[in-house]
């Protein structure tokens, strides 16, 4: 699970980095400065939450039933909070209205807050 774990931080973070670019890049001319703002906000908890998992992934005091939770729990934090982040700064480039399905960035940011919060319990009450 460790190396699976190491991984899939890995490749978040190269994504991070390829969205950054094309956020810098390729959208300053098609969306607004507050629309790259918030682009830029996905990307931030992206990496933030691709580093999480690579010390997670290191983490020897952990279990493996604690590490598998956390992962979940961050792997789809991230996708539904940074990706609908990113559809929704992105909107105006659609036909299809984004704003519809904007409820799943809350549910994101808790999937998020959910595996902080499971990594911090685990590792308080490891005797």
């Amino acid at each position: 699970m460790n190396k699976t774990i190491l991984a899939t931080g890995l490749v978040l973070g190269i994504l991070a980095v390829i969205l950054g670019a094309f956020g810098a890049h390729g959208l300053k001319k098609s969306i607004g400065p507050e629309d790259i703002n918030t682009f830029e906000t996905g990307i931030k908890y992206q990496m933030y939450h691709a580093f999480f998992l690579m010390v997670l992934s290191l983490l020897p005091s952990v279990s493996n039933g604690t590490k598998t939770t956390v992962f979940y729990l961050t792997l789809f934090g991230v996708v539904l909070f940074s990706g609908s982040i990113y559809v929704l700064a992105t909107n105006t480039l659609t036909s299809f209205d984004f704003r519809k399905i904007g409820f799943v960035t809350p549910i994101g940011g808790t999937m998020l807050i959910a595996a902080w919060g499971v990594l911090l319990y685990a590792i308080l009450t490891k005797k």
